[in-house]
């Protein structure tokens, strides 16, 4: 049965629709590897009785030959998906008990194509952090160790859990939401293969607000060509999201093998931090050498705004958070804590169900919206990040994709950085400027630290060319030939 959670989505489809295996099997190995891996608290709802009843569907419908792309294959979904009658907390005390009436669009999207639901899997309460520190239910668990150590790593964040089950083996792969690097870096902790496609592509529709112009779903696999098949039924337009792209859903899965043969690389020289371990440098120029040996060329190129991506998100995403956790009140859904007026079980309810980086990241974005500071702060904010966006336009006349860094460091111990925000929201150097400018970005992989710690590589692509960006991180994929594995998951 271990055998079995260690197919990639690809070869498991392949075997389903062979009838080698049946769903039912498949399924019952991964909640056989749920149970085994519980210490690493990725979960926090566990669905086993409604994964077998998907699993007997899809076995049913591969019988018939009416099987869909992913027909049979064990997922695990965010906790920021809501997922019609299964508790949705997005990671927070203030939404316990809260089990929707409706599904958003992706996992709609996922149980259409045949997939098998596993549970939910935890997160940064609100998606707001980089650590999985932050969550109600408890951080999750890095499943890598530091060679020689057994101090107990994050998993990045905030879609920590579905990155740890992805790497642990307890799930083929996950949904996951990316505001600011959010599927990215705990990818690139994890050694697991995470794509933030271009703002547009995935519906928003029922999934749990952070930073309405920042947020996007995408998968965590473990390989590229995996989270191809994933996002491939995970995408498309969607009426009841106005941010949703109305276009046609390229076939991702056959850009994967397309090559890098004649595309030109952008190199930014503002990644280079000094800051920056000697790793991760290294790790950069391995990945340039590697487009160059697939027939690729690289060009320098200059994103000059960079260096105030991090300042502006951190104005944008907690104004846009302030307004989107309005909502949580205590009135309709979720924990209500009683007071002697309305104001107060307000205040009550808020004060006890938001943690601390929510409250932090509320008081930033009110008091940045509030009178006399928005235009200082949220409007200027806003047209650094035009400037942002501008920067990749102008690299994107002479290049087709840019290479750089996934994340400024390999996974860190729990707790490390907990008394420190700044250093914690240092995490998304690489990514956020993806984020800002609506592009898709993938980690990938490269390599391991001294520590024995993966470290990923991403590429960052134009608006709605996700092919390309699949292709160049193929690329990496075949030359840096990834199989380490966590200790004890052989």
């Amino acid at each position: 049965m271990a055998g079995l959670t260690h197919m990639t989505i690809a070869e498991a489809r392949d075997a389903l629709k062979a009838k080698t295996i049946s769903s039912a099997e498949l399924t019952g190995a991964h909640l056989k590897a749920m149970e085994q891996t519980r210490a690493l608290n990725a979960f926090v709802t566990e669905t086993p009785e409604r994964a077998m009843a998907d699993a007997a569907r899809a076995d049913a419908a591969l019988a018939k030959g009416t099987a869909g792309a992913l027909e049979g294959i064990p997922l695990g979904i965010k906790d920021l998906f809501c997922t019609e009658g299964v508790l949705t907390t997005a990671g927070s005390h203030i939404l316990d008990g809260f089990k929707p009436p409706y599904e958003s669009t992706v996992s709609a999207k996922l149980w259409q194509a045949g997939a098998v639901m596993l549970g939910k899997l935890n997160m940064d309460e609100f998606a707001m952090g980089s650590s999985n520190m932050t969550s109600y239910h408890g951080p999750v668990k890095n499943p890598w160790r530091r060679k020689g150590a057994n101090a107990e790593l994050v998993p990045g964040g905030s879609s920590g859990g579905s990155a740890a089950a992805v790497a642990a083996r307890s799930v083929m792969g996950a949904t996951a939401t990316d505001t600011g690097g959010s599927i990215r870096q705990p990818a690139a902790f994890t050694g697991t293969v995470g794509i933030k496609p271009t703002y547009g592509r995935c519906s928003r529709w029922g999934i749990v607000a952070f930073a309405s112009s920042l947020d996007q779903a995408g998968p965590i696999a473990r390989t590229v060509k995996d989270t191809a098949i994933m996002l491939q039924a995970m995408s498309g337009h969607d009426p009841k999201d106005s941010t949703s792209a109305d276009l046609a859903v390229p076939d991702f899965e056959a850009a994967v093998e397309r090559g890098v043969k004649g595309l030109k690389i952008g190199i930014p020289k503002e990644y280079k931090l000094d800051a920056a371990p000697k790793e991760i440098q290294d790790l950069w120029e391995q990945g340039i050498a590697w487009l160059k040996a697939a027939g690729a060329t690289t060009v320098e190129i200059t994103l000059p705004h960079t260096k105030y991506a991090l300042p502006v998100y951190y104005v944008i995403a907690p104004a846009e958070a302030s307004s989107n956790l309005a909502r949580y009140d205590g009135v309709r859904f979720g924990l209500r804590v009683p007071g002697k007026s309305l104001d107060e079980m307000y205040e009550n309810t808020r004060a006890s169900g938001f943690g601390a980086e929510v409250k932090r990241r509320i008081l930033i974005g009110t008091y940045v919206l509030s009178a006399g500071y928005y235009d200082a702060y949220y409007l200027r904010a806003q047209r650094v990040r035009a400037l942002i966006a501008r920067d990749f336009t102008e690299a994107y006349k002479q290049v087709d994709a840019i290479l750089t860094p996934a994340t400024p460091s390999a996974a860190f111990a729990i707790g490390e950085k907990m008394d420190d925000p700044i250093a914690m929201y240092l995490n998304d150097v690489f990514t956020v400027t993806a984020n800002l400018a609506g592009l898709p970005g993938i980690s990938v992989p490269g390599g391991l630290n001294a520590d024995g710690l993966p470290l990923g590589l991403q590429v960052i692509g134009r608006a709605f060319d996700e092919e390309t960006v699949f292709a160049v991180g193929r690329a990496i994929e075949k030359a840096a030939n990834f199989t380490a594995m966590p200790e004890g998951m052989a």
